[in-house]
């Protein structure tokens, strides 16, 4: 089950359907005129199955057609590789379908966003993405909160991925100055345990977050007053590497490396 919520929306002439499945949960969201729904559900291999039903459902709890929605957003990663097939080929689909535009959402920049109240009430500004990319490997990047328009969130490093040596060793040139605290956020601090140290970074936890949902609301709305539309053709996913599985070799090198 997943959690919906429906809250007041900003005065916006428009509608806009949004949607993420890059990581292990899925987040849909509708901003319409007076209202916007969201919905946080579990992902993974469930959301192949269930987003277009999301979709529809929440579409008809808004009252709203799809012919009705002036443009939609969808996480274009980086994330797990099924996860970005699903929302990009869901968000071509559709916008094919009711000849609509398209505004790709950073996917590392979804997660920034939400985290951004819980930086906010510990005086950060600037925080690192880091998620769990498997294989021992990190996505990863740098962001800035500037505020509210016209600046709001600045990429200070785009999303790359990583080995944890690396993003430790990058980690190492700090972003903020030596007297002030930078953020980090994602899954792979979890997933990553003591392996992955942040220098001194602030971690802030999955539990202090708020509704990712909620926040890719707010990214898609951002995207449209920024003027963001896209040909559905260009729904594509964001892939930072090619190969997306480890031989069984590799793997047992990467569990002794883990036990070690």
């Amino acid at each position: 089950m997943g959690t919906v919520d429906n809250t007041s929306s900003p005065a916006l002439a428009c509608r806009l359907l949004a949607f993420d499945t890059a990581t292990e949960s899925t987040s849909v969201a509708l901003v319409t005129p007076s209202q916007t729904l969201t919905l946080d559900a579990p992902g993974g291999a469930q959301a192949s199955t269930r987003l277009l039903p999301d979709i529809r459902q929440m579409l008809a709890d808004g009252d709203c057609a799809l012919a009705d929605v002036d443009a939609i957003a969808f996480g274009c990663g980086p994330g797990a590789f099924t996860g970005l097939r699903t929302a990009c080929s869901v968000a071509q689909g559709l916008a094919f379908g009711a000849g609509k535009p398209v505004m790709p959402v950073d996917s590392l920049m979804l997660v920034a966003e939400s985290v951004r109240e819980a930086m906010a009430s510990i005086g950060i500004e600037t925080v690192w993405v880091a998620q769990d990319a498997r294989m021992d490997e990190i996505y990863a990047a740098a962001y800035r909160w500037q505020g509210q328009r016209p600046d709001r969130w600045q990429t200070l490093l785009a999303p790359a991925l990583y080995t944890i040596d690396a993003l430790k060793a990058r980690w190492s040139t700090r972003l903020v100055p030596a007297a002030a605290q930078q953020g980090l956020a994602g899954s792979a601090f979890l997933a990553m345990g003591n392996r992955l140290d942040g220098h001194g970074g602030h971690v802030i936890d999955e539990v202090t977050a708020g509704s990712r949902a909620a926040a890719l609301a707010r990214l898609a709305i951002s995207l449209w007053h920024d003027g963001i539309r896209l040909d559905a053709a260009q729904a594509v996913p964001l892939y930072l590497r090619d190969k997306v599985a480890l031989t069984t070799v590799e793997r047992e090198v990467v569990r002794a490396a883990k036990a070690a």
